[in-house]
């Protein structure tokens, strides 16, 4: 009979339940002396936890971030104009409940990247879908979505997606058509999903940037309205930690 009930669990991909029905049978001990609806509530306990896991998972998966980054592995001990208390604060996810956006700029090296992918990484341990880009990559996609005829398909993916990460903003000049893509992005987002901004160019820098006066209005209107900013500063942390000891050196 166990046997049944555990392969009719699996069947209906009650996996959670089935693995805790199986612990159970396992330490009979620990659980007889339990009424019935107490261990079914263990059983049902278990199988919402394992289908959180397997979501956050999903989620992780689809994003596609560039480094695998957490909160609880930022590293404090050198000096970046970023302190606990406001990492914390955005790791809570409420300015992605309330649609804000998020820019990070700072020199090379410094960390910007992994701080965005950790708090991204946490937005996706609350239950947010995140996308994670490079500018340039995601302006090729939309290029070759064009092509082929899936670009309105791409456009509604990008913005269905709670929290949409963009790394190295303004590192290369913008063509026509890829000013215009973001006007599209930023329009379909402004007020419904958030937006995290990455790059070494200050703010007051991205209007010129974008090359087109009329656009670069519209596009950062939409983006810089009600956002929350993180500008890092420092020495770049990849020399930081890249430094060899002299006995490394020696070695």
């Amino acid at each position: 009979m166990s046997n049944q009930i555990l392969a009719q669990l699996r069947h209906l991909k009650l996996g959670g339940m089935a693995r805790a029905l199986q612990s159970q049978l396992e330490q009979t001990g620990t659980y007889e002396a339990l009424p019935f609806i107490e261990r079914l509530g263990l059983l049902i306990e278990h199988e919402n936890l394992n289908r959180e896991h397997r979501k956050h998972e999903r989620l992780i998966r689809q994003a596609r971030f560039k480094l695998a980054a957490t909160v609880q592995d930022i590293d404090y001990q050198h000096p970046r104009n970023v302190s606990q208390a406001q990492v914390a604060r955005l790791a809570q996810g409420d300015w992605i409940d309330r649609a804000q956006n998020l820019l990070i700029t700072g020199p090379c090296g410094s960390g910007k990247t992994y701080l965005g992918c950790a708090l991204a990484h946490s937005a996706c341990l609350r239950g947010y879908s995140v996308r994670y880009y490079r500018l340039s990559r995601l302006l090729l996609e939309l290029t070759q979505a064009k092509a082929d005829g899936s670009y309105h398909k791409l456009l509604q993916q990008l913005a269905k997606a709670r929290l949409l990460m963009i790394d190295d903003w303004g590192l290369e000049p913008l063509k026509p058509a890829h000013r215009n893509d973001l006007m599209e992005i930023m329009d379909d987002r402004h007020g419904q999903s958030s937006t995290l901004v990455i790059s070494q160019l200050p703010t007051d820098q991205w209007y010129a940037s974008i090359g087109d006066n009329t656009l670069a209005d519209a596009i950062l209107d939409r983006l810089m309205h009600n956002t929350h900013r993180l500008p890092l500063k420092g020495e770049s942390m990849r020399k930081i930690l890249g430094q060899l000891t002299e006995d490394e050196q020696l070695g």
